[in-house]
Parts: structure tokens; sequence; C-alpha cells
């Protein structure tokens, strides 16, 4: 596949949802054809969700394909051994017109039991922010599985959970059995394993077009929640032209690259890289090639790209597995 390396652009899987609106299109450029999308999955192999590649002599073909024909050129040689030619994490740009339900991932254990799936721990970077926009992470203070379900039988589970004012930059790191929500008026990128598991707790008892309103998995989530208080906000460093550390788990690494002016970046091959686009405009230059990118943009950088400049005025995501 060396004649074939390159940095891959897949088309977006765009996902309606009864809380979506048109801020994908307006704000990141997205192809939407309604006015309730919510999602646009990025890089997904996701089963039934399988990221197409828009770019290059590779166009057309399935990152599924790709990582099947060339395993450790695409994934690095660290990530093969670790996860088989699984694409381990899923990247996406949320736009939230109302607010998302209150919900719960299990972790790896559990997902693995019960559903032969990854957990689903996960980390949100604030794009854009309308006036007094805010999340639901966590509980208030210490709880546990009776008062849970006494406020959530009262409607008033709001009031046990933790709100917090957010604005645009701010990060949060949530890991599993975190119960959380994306408030109305935000867009957000949105980083997290491969893994499609959600437990609803509570809809605001919304209903659809049709008055019918959406499952919640109110025992599921019981064994999965963690009824502790916990420290989602993730501060970071915001150095130029450097990748400053904002999130290094287990399942992924996130950094966050001022970037202005032209910065050379050495990979060892051991990982991929994705670079999310999150403002601004660059230019990436490898063996002579300059690809062109934008905000909104996600790029999948294959491991066998060791070396290569990026240049431009942007902020910018950069995730790999450590």
């Amino acid at each position: 596949m060396a004649a074939k390396i390159y940095p891959l652009q897949f088309e977006p899987i765009l996902k309606e949802r009864i809380w979506g609106g048109e801020k994908l299109k307006t704000i990141l450029d997205k192809p939407i054809a309604s006015n309730i999308t919510g999602e646009s999955w990025e890089l997904s192999t996701v089963e039934g969700d399988i990221s197409i590649v828009a770019n290059g002599e590779l166009k057309g073909k399935s990152l599924m394909e790709i990582i099947d024909e060339s395993a450790d050129e695409v994934l690095g040689t660290a990530v093969h051994k670790r996860f088989g030619k699984q694409f381990p994490l899923l990247f996406k740009y949320l736009d939230a017109r109302e607010d998302l339900s209150i919900q719960v991932h299990p972790n790896d254990e559990l997902a693995k039991k019960r559903h032969n799936s990854f957990g689903k721990t996960e980390m949100w970077y604030i794009m854009q922010a309308d006036k007094d926009a805010r999340i639901i992470v966590g509980f208030k203070e210490k709880s546990n599985s009776t008062e849970y379900l006494e406020n959530l039988k009262n409607k008033t589970l709001l009031s046990i959970l933790d709100d917090v004012k957010v604005k645009e930059g701010d990060v949060f790191f949530l890991e599993t059995g975190t119960v959380h929500a994306i408030g109305a008026g935000l867009v957000v990128a949105e980083i997290q394993q491969t893994s499609d598991i959600t437990y609803r707790l509570y809809d605001f008892d919304r209903v659809d077009a049709q008055g019918n309103t959406r499952e919640l998995h109110v025992d599921l989530a019981l064994e999965a929640i963690n009824y502790n208080k916990v420290d989602t906000y993730r501060d970071y460093d915001k150095k130029i032209n450097h990748s400053n550390t904002i999130v290094d788990c287990p399942y992924f690494t996130t950094n966050f690259i001022p970037l202005d002016g032209a910065e050379e970046l050495t990979k060892s091959g051991d990982s991929f890289t994705v670079y999310m686009c999150v403002d601004g405009k660059f230019e990436l230059e490898y063996k002579d090639v300059i690809f062109k990118y934008k905000k909104g943009d996600t790029i999948l950088i294959p491991a066998a790209m060791t070396f290569f400049v990026l240049n431009g005025k942007a902020s910018i995501l950069e995730i790999y597995i450590s």
C-alpha cells in the first residue's frame, strides 16, 4: 500500500435527530438534507455506518477495506497488535438545537458482557456555544440508585445532576458511567471509543412527529452509572505550534495544536493520527504534495506517514493512541 499512503478524508455520515438543527451546514459546511441534522459521523466503523474514503486513489473504498488490506500502514503497528483490524475510535460533530437526552454509557466489561462491544469513554470539545448554553455532567453530590430512581420517578432528576455553563474551547472528558447530556445551543467535536451503546435515562418527555416517545433504558443503566461526584472539565495549555496535551487516557490521547505558521511533525508508526480542524484553515505537505483543510474537516493520517508539515492559521485537535 506504500504508493497509496496519503491523508484520508471520508464522506460524512449524517444523522437526523429529534434535537438536531442546521449548524452542521451553517458553521461546518456539511451537506445536510434536513433541518434536524444532529450528527456528522466523520470516521466510523460502527456496524451499518462504515466510513467511505472521499479523496484520492482510495476514493470509494471503505475504512474497513483499507485496514484489512494494510493494517500496519493504516492503524500502526502497536494499534494493530492491540486491537487487531478493528478501528478503535469514533469521531463526530454534533449540533444540539435542543437538549440531548440524559444518558450514560457502560464500561468495557459491562458492554462486552451485554453487547459484545467496547464501552464508551468520550471527550467533548465545544466548538460553538450560544449564550448561557450548558451541559449536564454527573451528580451534584454523591448519590445512589435509590435516590436516582426516586428523582427519576418524580421527574426531578435534573435537581440532583450537575449543570455546567460552557463556552467555545472548553473540553470535558467523560469516563464511562458518567450521567450526561449535551445542552441546547452547542456544536461539539466528540471523540470516543468505537461504540454506539447508550442507555437513555430521561428524554424530557419529548415526542417525535408521530407522537412517540423514545425508548428509555432505566434498568440497564442502574449497574452502569457512577454515582460519585466527578470532575470532567479539562484545562490545557495553548502554546503556539505545539501539541498541547488535553486528554491522555488508555483509549486515546488528544492534543490541541494552535497553528500559526508551519510545524513539522514526526510520527513513530505505532499509531494512526486524526486531525479535527475546529477553527481556521491549514495545509498539510507530504512528499511535496499539498492538501488543504478548513474548519469542520476531519483527516485520518495513516501510521505509515511518519513525517509531514502543517502550515496555516487554525485550531486543531490531534488524536492518536499511545
